[in-house]
């Protein structure tokens, strides 16, 4: 019987962890959000420890102390640009923890549980198996150590449906049979269904992945919390399912697109349809930081498009210096932020909000288009899938179907590019080789600071 002291600190941690999810909405409150979701779970774990006084107490407090030794240098560290490819490890290692401790209590209960209690093990050993080898493979297409294209192979739907198969069928034995074997293997079969899950997923949607597995992370740990009869964990991993899913939705439906598209719309595309759209050797208008700041500093309007290249070159305190000159020569300055911006939802406002870009100058997409539609130069710097008219024009493209900026609608377009680099989903932008749009290449940071020097000179 859990005593009632330690009831009530659940019952606080689980508030915290309310009011974080409420805190992490708005880019205003995130970092409160953040501290007092943080202090929830250190709470949790206190009152675990205390009520429960397990009796291998020395080696939980050397994991975590191990645990924190590795992680608070690497979370100092690693730069806002990798910040995505953090959140799909430890999304990865929190499914992964999670599948353990559901194999440990079957071990320990030798399968003498009741069939909802089985059911529950098998549930999180699967998920939670998919959800670890799923991030690891997401880690590995964001931080580019393989292809950020969908990776295909004959007869793939039928051998993912197959591995699906296998796994229900390893699930039911799980909760007929209760032996500890089956369990194991059932976390092979499943850390299979991880990598075909995300292999066919291109680079432009491995954000969407990201929060799905996350959301399956969560369930996992709800249904961890139903095994060992904690409810601080069942409500936690709900929180964490029940968010990330609404999260997945979002996203999906900001690309335009159905959760299943982005999943499995790769076996449906024709092959060689990417490939055909690369590649080609065509002019482009290309002109110095001199050219592009008189351009600037004549417009009335400027909106700002911001992606992932800001965030490499982080240049997002010098965008915000160029739109101060602007504004101090009477240049109506704004930001368009498309939802999936960057390598995550938010990207893009978090990088800004460090360099004190006033909230009100951040508009997302349905208030950034009709001001695109009015602007005398759309400054692009480091986006390009977000603003590829592939995505109206060309049903054959991974993006066909996503709602995108509408930059080509702009009297002018200025890109900053270091190359002629296909976006994160690899296929080229038609914009860049429209008469209107002039490219300035270079590091985004080196050719925003010549652009404010030329501005000020």
């Amino acid at each position: 019987m859990t005593p009632t002291w330690a009831q009530l600190g659940y019952l606080v941690a689980a508030i915290c962890f309310v009011l974080a999810l409420k805190g992490l909405s708005s880019p205003r409150t995130a970092r409160t959000g953040n501290l007092i979701g943080a202090a929830g779970a250190a709470l949790a774990v206190v009152v675990v420890l205390a009520a429960d006084r397990p009796r291998n107490l020395l080696a939980i407090l050397g994991a975590i102390v191990l645990g924190s030794v590795l992680a608070v240098p690497v979370a100092r560290r690693v730069q806002m640009t990798a910040m995505p490819q953090l959140v799909a490890v430890f999304n990865g290692v929190g499914g992964g923890a999670a599948a353990l401790v559901a194999l440990l209590e079957l071990a320990e209960t030798s399968g003498a549980g009741g069939w909802l209690e089985l059911l529950a093990v098998a549930f999180s050993v699967l998920v939670g198996a998919v959800s670890f080898s799923g991030s690891l493979l997401t880690f590995a297409k964001l931080q580019e150590l393989m292809t950020t294209r969908p990776v295909l192979f004959a007869g793939g739907p039928y051998v993912f449906g197959g591995a699906l198969l296998v796994a229900a069928a390893l699930a039911v034995g799980v909760v007929l049979d209760g032996g500890l074997w089956l369990g194991v293997v059932l976390a092979v079969v499943g850390l299979v269904v991880g990598l075909l899950l995300v292999l066919p997923v291109g680079g432009a949607d491995v954000p969407v992945v990201i929060s799905l597995l996350n959301a399956f992370t969560g369930l996992t740990v709800a249904a961890g919390g139903y095994v060992l009869g904690n409810s601080l964990l069942l409500v936690a991993g709900t929180l964490v399912g029940a968010s990330g899913t609404l999260l997945t939705r979002m996203m999906a439906t900001a690309m335009g697109r159905s959760v299943q598209n982005i999943l499995f719309g790769a076996f449906r595309t024709p092959a060689g349809a990417v490939a055909a759209t690369a590649g080609e050797a065509r002019p482009v208008r290309s002109a110095g930081a001199d050219d592009v700041a008189i351009l600037l500093g004549y417009a009335r309007k400027v909106v700002i498009v911001p992606g992932y290249g800001l965030a490499v070159a982080q240049a997002q305190h010098t965008i915000h210096e160029l739109a101060d000159v602007l504004e101090q020569r009477g240049v109506d300055v704004s930001y368009a932020i498309h939802p999936v911006a960057g390598r995550m939802p938010g990207h893009m406002n978090v990088l800004l909000a460090e360099a004190d870009v006033p909230y009100e100058q951040l508009k997302e997409m349905d208030s950034a288009n009709p001001e695109l539609r009015t602007a005398d130069v759309a400054l692009v710097v480091g986006a390009n899938d977000v603003v590829n008219p592939a995505a109206r024009t060309s049903p054959g493209s991974p993006i066909y179907g996503m709602p995108i900026l509408d930059v080509d609608s702009a009297q002018a377009v200025v890109f900053l590019k270091r190359s002629m680099r296909p976006g994160f989903a690899g296929i080229d932008n038609e914009l860049l080789h429209d008469p209107k749009t002039t490219l300035l290449f270079g590091d985004a940071k080196d050719s925003l600071t010549k652009l404010v020097a030329s501005l000020k000179a």
